[in-house]
């Protein structure tokens, strides 16, 4: 696969358009000029990375202060912090509290989904009712990161194509190997979240409408099935680590990367992140790689790719101006994407060398298609209904409980819960 050919989207020259909705406004709005807030979730990167950004786009626009604030529960703090004005002048909208219906109350539009369209990937996420109100910091597909080398030590160097193919390499893995084949981010909780992007890889584009309209999704076939059966699976055989209560999301990083750890599901853009810890413990970044998913369809991978955060401004901002500038200015100009070594949302930029593995087994990506006018909220409608977070952590980590023995039920009687739940739930939205 070239580079240039990522998604199958036509290119656009990047000199050609700005972020037209932002640029415009920012016209009407003023010149960028004085101090603006920027919440983010990023407390790994607010002192290096993104203190270099904010010098960089002070000397751009002479006379403007950019200030983060890092919040380590990100979600959570800005829930709260949504009740009131002060909720900093841009930052990242939150996905699992906010729905696409409640944007135009928080944030501003920043323009046309049919006009932002032409330049940028994965605009349907921040939008709603044809106005952008968030624009992707970066993208991902979704897989697979592994410790090659400990792959290699249990005799695997090819990726697993079916779900018992996968959970025989791991017991291989445990059996083989001192690392623990699998780690679940079970403590942290929000990697667990970040499972549910598989959700398409067999069903399709169309999957978000299906599971609304479908009674019983955790049934067999389907892909939330079969991302929430994987994850029981793997746990229940023991393939993962001891105690899932003592996980910590930072120090899985190095434990991944020195092969004590050999596999996470996540997206794509965890991969130079585990990449730059191996190198800094001194083993080989090429030990860090990134497969699919263990399904295939008529023989061949699928890879969901979609939005990670969008970037939005705040309605309350008393310097919007200057808000929609760094919008402009972060996307357009940072290279944030490219060093986190994601799919940039610039469609003119190439595809990140992080998705190697991916290009040499010819996996195809999918992106969601948009869900229809006047349902934008309907899945997570049905799913709050439900009391079901498919979109957070609190259920799966509960999944795993239970598959460990921690808590009553077996898989079964789990998946039937959730099923009664959601049937009654769709009812109930739907009246």
């Amino acid at each position: 696969m070239k580079k240039t050919a990522l998604l199958g989207m036509a290119m656009v020259s990047l000199a050609a358009i700005g972020l037209s909705g932002c640029s415009s406004a920012s016209n009407d709005d003023g010149d960028p000029s004085g101090e603006i807030t920027v919440l983010t979730n990023r407390t790994d990167l607010v002192d290096t990375t993104f203190a270099d950004y904010a010098k960089a786009f002070e000397e751009k626009y002479p006379g403007t202060n950019v200030t983060f604030e890092a919040l380590t529960d990100y979600e959570g703090d800005v829930k709260i912090r949504l009740n009131s004005k002060d909720y900093g002048d841009a930052l990242l909208i939150p996905s699992s509290n906010v729905t696409k219906d409640q944007y135009s109350s928080f944030f501003e539009p920043l323009g046309t989904v049919d006009e932002m369209s032409e330049k940028y990937r994965f605009v349907d996420a921040g939008a709603y009712d044809g106005q952008v109100y968030g624009i992707s910091t970066f993208g991902s597909a979704m897989g697979m990161v592994v410790n090659k080398k400990v792959w290699a030590d249990a005799g695997i160097t090819e990726a697993p194509t079916t779900q018992e193919e996968y959970l025989t390499d791991l017991q291989a893995i445990r059996d083989r190997t001192d690392a623990d084949p699998y780690y679940t981010n079970y403590a942290d909780g929000w990697p667990l979240a970040t499972i549910e992007g598989n959700l398409g890889a067999t069903q399709g584009p169309e999957v978000r409408m299906e599971m609304a309209e479908d009674d019983a999704p955790w049934t067999e076939g389907t892909d939330q099935y079969k991302i929430d059966d994987l994850l029981f699976q793997t746990v229940k055989a023991g393939l993962s680590e001891a105690d899932p209560t003592t996980t910590n999301w930072e120090e899985s990083k190095n434990l991944l990367a020195q092969g004590e750890i050999g596999s996470m599901v996540l997206g794509s853009w965890a991969v130079s992140q585990m990449q730059d810890a191996a190198e800094a413990a001194g083993a080989s970044r090429d030990d860090i790689g990134f497969w699919p998913m263990p399904w295939q369809v008529d023989g061949r991978f699928t890879s969901v790719t979609a939005s990670d955060k969008v970037l939005g401004v705040s309605r309350n901002s008393d310097n919007k101006a200057t808000a929609k500038a760094w919008v402009d200015w972060f996307t357009n100009e940072s290279g944030y994407a490219e060093s986190q070594g994601a799919i940039s949302p610039v469609k003119s930029d190439p595809e990140p060398d992080t998705l190697s593995d991916f290009s040499a087994l010819d996996v195809q990506y999918l992106e969601l298609a948009p869900d229809p006018v006047g349902k934008e909220a309907l899945l997570t409608d049905i799913a709050n209904e439900a009391e079901i977070d498919i979109f957070g952590n609190t259920y799966r980590q509960k999944l795993i409980d239970t598959a460990r023995g921690a808590a009553d039920g077996d898989e079964d009687s789990f998946f039937s819960d959730l099923n009664d739940r959601w049937a009654a739930a769709q009812e109930k939205v739907s009246e």
